[in-house]
Order: structure tokens, then sequence, then C-alpha cells
């Protein structure tokens, strides 16, 4: 029977390369963004040849998908379709920020590279924002059938309110990580849940 740990240490190292590839990638976007780094200086901040980059990702563009694609898998697993329940999923972010910061700056830093509708990656970011905002929006309707927040309230319209405070804080956490996340969390979710709460029944 022929060994197969030798292939599969071949494997794990492979993985365990890329993975460095992507690590590294999304550290330097973070800093310098697309326009501001290339294959070379990733390759080094990797530890690997230019060479065995290209093994991995055959262009720039490849290696920049899949560290998005890095991103966005995470973001979905984070985010519960099920829930009726935005502020207890808006109290889990700080957390995330803290256990990610270089995907939160390199998503940050990109979408603001792509805003212009020419730009590459603007189809891209505003898929990405537009699910965002729906999935916001879902939450918030199963909130209202289950009688948890008001009906007389635009889950659409509050759902690119919270958008947008998601985004703002991230840039403002970027620039400055001294802010105290948890608070300004704790603030804006302490207000939310009020503005979402049904009326109370009778005089």
């Amino acid at each position: 029977m022929t060994d197969q740990r030798p292939y599969a240490a071949l494997l794990a190292k492979g993985e365990d390369r890329r993975q460095r590839i992507l690590t590294a990638a999304q550290r330097l976007l973070r800093t310098y963004g697309w326009r501001g780094i290339t294959l070379g200086q990733i390759a080094r901040e990797a530890g690997v040849s230019p060479a065995g980059l290209l093994h991995h990702f055959q262009s720039k563009e490849q290696l920049l998908h899949s560290a998005l694609d890095v991103r966005d898998a995470y973001d979905d697993a984070a985010a519960d379709r099920t829930s009726d329940d935005i502020v207890a999923q808006l109290s889990q972010v700080p957390r995330r920020f803290q256990e990610t910061p270089d995907l939160i700056g390199m998503f940050a830093v990109l979408q603001m590279e792509n805003l212009d509708p020419e730009a590459p990656l603007h189809d891209r970011f505003l898929f990405r924002y537009r699910a965002a905002v729906e999935t916001i929006a879902g939450t918030i309707r199963r909130g209202q059938r289950s009688g948890r927040y008001r009906a007389d309230l635009d889950p659409a319209v509050k759902a690119v309110e919270i958008a947008a405070f998601l985004n703002g804080i991230e840039a403002s956490w970027l620039l400055d990580p001294s802010i105290p996340l948890t608070e300004v969390f704790k603030e804006y979710t302490g207000s939310l849940s009020r503005q979402l709460a049904p009326p109370p029944d009778g005089p």
C-alpha cells in the first residue's frame, strides 16, 4: 500500500503557504490599499518567492478576490439569518473588530478605493453592501412578525441607517483604534432598542 503521508505533508505545506500569502495580502491591503502594493511586496511579507506566490495565485486580481472571499466567508458565517433580534446581532460586532482587524481594515480601504462605478471592484462591493442591508432588514422584519419590534417602522430604511453606522464606526476605529468601541456600540444599540420597541399597551 502506498504511503500517502509525504503527499499529505506537501498539501499541508502548500495550504500553509497559501494562508500566509492571504494573511500578508490582507495586512498590506489594510495599510496601503490595492493600488499601493505589488505582488513582490506581498511575497516578501509572506516569506515566499514570487514564483511561490504565483503557484497559488496566478494574478494580482485573483489574489485580491481570494482575500476578499475570506472576509466575505467570515462575515457570512457571523450573520444569523434566523434571528429576530438585530440589537443582539450588533452587540457581537465589536468582538469581530478585535478578532479580525486586518479583514475589517482591508474591506474598508478597498471599498473606498472602489466607490467609482468604473472601478474594478465597484460591482462586488455594491452587491455586498446591498446584501448586508437586506440581511439587516430581514432581521428587523422577523422582529416585527414576532412582536419584538414596532410594526410601523420601515425595515429597509432602518437597515440603511444601521449599515451607515457600521461603515462609519469602522472608519473611525481604523483611524483611531483607541476609541471606546464597546461603549459606543452600547450607546447606539441602546438607542436603537428604544426606537424599535413597540408602544406600551394601554394608557
